[in-house]
C-alpha cells in the first residue's frame, strides 16, 4: 500500500529549509535523504511520483519486463534442462500487473523513508525565481513559494524525439509507450541501436514480435562501447533472428496498408522496414527548460546545467546532479552525485569520482563495463594489455546454458592495473560490480587473480580473465 505524501502548507513561504531538492528521481531523492541524514532540514518537490523516470517508467519497469521475457525463454528451453513444460505463453494483464506491482511497492518505499527521516515532499511544479527560491504550481492550482539556503536541482531528463515526419502517427511509440501495452505486435521496429532500445528490442523478441533494430552509428550500443563486444552482441542478436540495420538514418514513417513503414536513407539509397508497431528509442535530453534557470544566471552547457567536479554551479549555493548536468544518463551515476551533493551542501568538501561507473545493458546476453576500453587507453597513452576469457569455458555458464559471451580485462601493461572491464554474457549486470572496485581502488590483475572466486560460479570467468594477464589462464588455453 502506497504512502500519502505529505503536502505543505500554504504558510511555508514563511519558513527557511536548509536545502531544497527540485526533482524526485534517483539523483533527488537520494539528495534529500543523504542530506537528511547530515542533520539538515530538506524539502523535496516532484510534480509526478517519487522515484522519476528511472522507477517508474525507466530502469525498474524495464527491468521486470526483462526479467518475464528471460523466464518465458528458459521455460521454451526447458526440455535441455530436464523438464517438460506443455507451453509458455505470455499472459498481458497479468505481466503488466506485475509490472505495476513491483513499481508501487519500490515507490512506497522510497517515500517511507523520506517521511522516516522527515524530508517534507511537495507535489508541484517548479521553477526557479531567484537563486534561493523556487516556486511550486500544484495540480489544483495552489501556489508555493519555497526558500532555502542550498539549492539541489535534479529535474532529470526528457525523451529526445527527433524531427522525424510521421513519429505522431497510431503505434509509434517511445520507451513510456513500450513499457504499457495490450498486445505484443507480430512485426516491431525500433528506430535506435542504444541501450533503450535494445533492451525493449530482446523484450518484445523473446515476447514473440520480429523486430527490426535500425541504427544511423557504424554499429549498436552507445559509443565508447568495447568493439569486440559489440560486434559479438549484434552476430548474437541477427543469429536468434534479429535483423539490424546499421549506418540508417530514418528519413520518415508512413502508414502502409494496415501496418507501418519506417523509410531510411544509407549508403544503397532508400530502404523500407515495416512493422504493427513502432519504437522510437532515440536516446534522452536534459530536462532544464522552462524552468528559470537561464533568467536567475545559471551557466548552462548546452541542455544540461554546467557544474564543476563538486556538482557546485555557478551560484555559490545551486548544485545540481544526474541526468541535468549530462554525461551518462545513469540512475546509479545520479545516485552518487545525489550523495556527493548532499555531502557538499551541508558543509563538505567533496569531488566527484566517474572512474568507477559502470554501464549496464539489460540485453540477452547482458553487457556490462567499467573504466576505459582498449581503444580509450590508447588515446590517454597508456600502454596495455588485453586479457579476455569465455564463458563458454565457465562451468557455471555451461549449467545454466548460457555460454554465449566473455570477459575482457584491459590492464596497464606493466603494473597489471585494471583500467577497464567489459563484459557480455549471463549476469554480467551483476558481475561488474567486482571489476568496478578495482578500478575505484587501483586494483592488480594480480590481486583479482590471488583472490579466492568460489566454483563453480560465474564470477570465475573474471579470475581466469585476471590470470591471462600473466598467460596463466587455468581453463583455457593461450594461444
Amino acid at each position: 500500500m502506497l504512502l500519502l505524501a505529505k503536502v505543505l502548507p500554504m504558510s511555508i513561504s514563511n519558513e527557511r529549509a536548509n536545502i531544497v531538492v527540485l526533482g524526485g528521481g534517483p539523483g533527488g531523492y537520494v539528495a534529500a535523504l543523504s542530506a537528511a541524514q547530515r542533520g539538515a532540514h530538506v524539502v523535496l518537490v516532484e510534480k509526478e511520483r517519487v522515484g522519476g523516470t528511472c522507477l517508474n517508467v525507466g530502469c525498474i519497469p524495464t527491468k521486470a519486463l526483462a526479467t518475464t521475457a528471460e523466464l518465458l525463454v528458459r521455460c521454451k528451453r526447458a526440455g535441455e534442462f530436464g523438464l517438460s513444460i506443455a507451453q509458455a505463453t505470455v499472459d498481458l494483464p497479468r505481466l503488466m500487473a506485475y509490472k505495476r506491482s513491483v513499481v508501487d511497492q519500490l515507490v512506497g518505499g522510497v517515500e517511507q523513508l523520506l517521511k522516516a527521516r522527515r524530508v517534507t515532499l511537495v507535489r508541484g511544479e517548479a521553477r526557479m525565481t531567484k537563486p534561493d527560491t523556487l516556486v511550486v504550481d500544484d495540480a489544483e492550482g495552489g501556489r508555493q513559494e519555497i526558500a532555502a539556503n542550498q539549492v539541489i536541482l535534479a529535474p532529470g531528463s526528457i525523451t529526445a524525439e527527433p524531427p522525424i515526419p510521421g513519429r505522431e502517427l497510431p503505434g509509434v511509440v517511445t520507451s513510456t509507450g513500450a513499457l504499457d501495452i495490450d498486445t505484443v505486435p507480430p512485426r516491431l521496429v525500433v528506430v535506435g541501436g542504444g541501450v533503450i532500445g535494445l533492451e525493449l528490442a530482446c523484450i518484445y523478441e523473446a515476447m514473440g514480435s520480429q523486430v527490426t533494430v535500425l541504427e544511423m552509428a557504424p554499429s549498436i550500443l552507445p559509443g565508447g562501447t568495447d568493439e569486440v563486444i559489440a560486434k559479438r552482441l549484434q552476430i548474437i542478436l541477427r543469429r536468434r533472428g534479429m535483423a539490424i540495420q546499421t549506418g540508417a538514418t530514418v528519413e520518415r514513417i508512413e502508414k502502409s496498408g494496415g501496418a507501418l513503414r519506417v523509410v531510411t536513407a544509407g549508403a544503397g539509397g532508400e530502404s523500407g522496414f515495416e512493422g504493427e508497431r513502432v519504437l522510437i528509442a532515440t536516446g534522452r535530453w536534459p530536462n532544464t527548460q522552462a524552468m528559470g534557470f537561464e533568467e536567475v544566471g545559471l551557466r548552462m552547457n548546452g541542455r544540461a546545467i554546467a557544474v564543476d567536479d563538486r556538482l557546485a554551479t555557478n551560484l555559490s549555493n545551486v548544485w545540481a546532479i544526474g541526468d541535468a548536468v549530462g554525461g551518462w544518463m545513469l540512475a546509479h551515476k545520479a545516485m552518487v552525485e545525489g550523495r556527493v551533493a548532499a555531502e557538499n551542501a551541508t558543509g563538505g568538501n567533496r569531488k566527484i569520482d566517474y572512474r568507477s561507473v559502470p554501464n549496464v545493458i539489460f540485453t540477452r546476453p547482458e553487457v556490462a563495463s567499467v573504466g576505459l576500453t582498449e581503444a580509450q587507453a590508447g588515446n590517454d597513452g597508456a600502454e596495455v594489455k588485453v586479457s579476455q576469457f569465455a564463458f563458454s569455458a565457465n562451468p557455471k555458464a555451461r549449467i545454466l546454458g548460457e555460454c554465449d559471451g566473455l570477459v575482457r580485462l584491459v590492464c596497464e601493461a606493466g603494473t597489471g592495473r585494471v583500467l577497464g572491464a567489459h563484459l557480455m554474457g549471463p549476469h554480467a549486470t551483476d558481475l561488474i560490480a567486482e571489476a568496478a572496485l578495482a578500478v575505484q581502488t587501483g586494483a592488480t590483475a594480480d590481486d583479482l587473480a590471488w583472490t579466492t572466486h568460489a566454483h563453480p560460479t560465474l564470477p570465475e570467468a573474471m579470475l581466469e580473465a585476471a590470470l591471462g594477464f600473466r598467460d596463466a589462464a587455468i581453463h583455457m588455453h593461450s594461444r
